[in-house]
């Protein structure tokens, strides 16, 4: 496996795998791999010759109070449970080799969807999101492109923007990874407490309330909601927004639900902002 952190080289090294007839998966990442990240690199293998992962903290995806600065970074650890799932290529740059400019001018947005659901109190995430994948697409050219479904709106964001500027790429997505209480798998997840590690199940606790309610038969919006906001305000859980939105295009649904729908939900535990979705129909 090649640890390649400037562009130049990556270049010439994909583009000998290409010449063979070699088809390319990228796995995009911001590194502090976890189970979930493991399975999209799983799934990449699958469809794909060649894997690349990426693993980039990009700043342009983080508001001026976030993360960025205390983001967890270990790419030794990184690196080696990539090499035990036989990983081609890990791309590993720095903001440098990025962004050699400074400050990108040049930003990629797909405007709407970006600021419904997240996109309300993080206005400049999902730009800095198309942005950088837009430039690992141009830099990787990979026939495919691997996320997780756990962020259902970053991958509904991506999909339309391959679709409206015509990348050649598949995206694929994958079910979200869950800890044994349901909890998805998430970098974040190290913020929380122990105390609160024990109420953040209830968020997807919350969701299976819902499905529950619509499998057997309910289609109103709001009992809906209530049902799940229910759970969540029992573990103190107060939630940043808690959605039935169109899978594709993240519109809101009308009600009663005539067609199958996604619930979503984002919400502070403690140190930790986390996010979870399920399918409705």
């Amino acid at each position: 496996m090649n640890v390649i952190q400037k562009i130049e080289p990556l270049r010439t090294r994909l583009k000998s795998q290409k010449l063979a007839g070699e088809t390319l998966a990228l796995v995009p990442t911001m590194g502090a791999l976890h189970e979930g990240h493991l399975a999209l690199v799983r799934r990449a293998r699958d469809v794909a010759d060649r894997v690349v992962v990426s693993i980039f903290v990009n700043p342009l995806q983080f508001g001026p109070q976030e993360d960025f600065a205390r983001y967890p970074r270990d790419l030794a650890h990184d690196v080696q449970l990539l090499a035990d799932l036989g990983v081609d290529t890990v791309f590993a740059p720095t903001v440098e080799d990025m962004y050699p400019l400074g400050n990108s001018w040049t930003r990629v947005e797909v405007t709407t969807m970006s600021t419904v659901l997240c996109g309300r109190t993080r206005p400049t995430h999902f730009a800095g999101v198309t942005t950088v994948v837009s430039k690992l697409f141009n830099l990787v050219q990979p026939d495919f492109a691997v996320f997780g479904e756990k962020d259902w709106q970053q991958l509904s964001i991506i999909r339309r923007m391959v679709a409206d500027l015509n990348f050649p790429v598949t995206i694929i997505g994958v079910p979200t990874v869950r800890e044994a209480d349901g909890l998805a798998k998430s970098s974040r997840n190290q913020y929380l407490s122990p105390e609160d590690r024990l109420r953040a199940p209830a968020l997807y606790r919350g969701l299976q309330q819902a499905q529950s309610l619509y499998q057997a038969g309910e289609r109103q919006v709001e009992a809906l909601i209530q049902a799940a906001r229910g759970i969540m305000e029992e573990a103190g859980i107060d939630p940043e927004y808690l959605e039935i939105v169109d899978p594709v295009t993240l519109e809101p649904m009308p009600t009663p639900l005539d067609r199958p729908a996604r619930m979503a939900t984002a919400a502070r535990v403690g140190g930790a902002r986390l996010i979870d979705n399920i399918g409705l129909g």
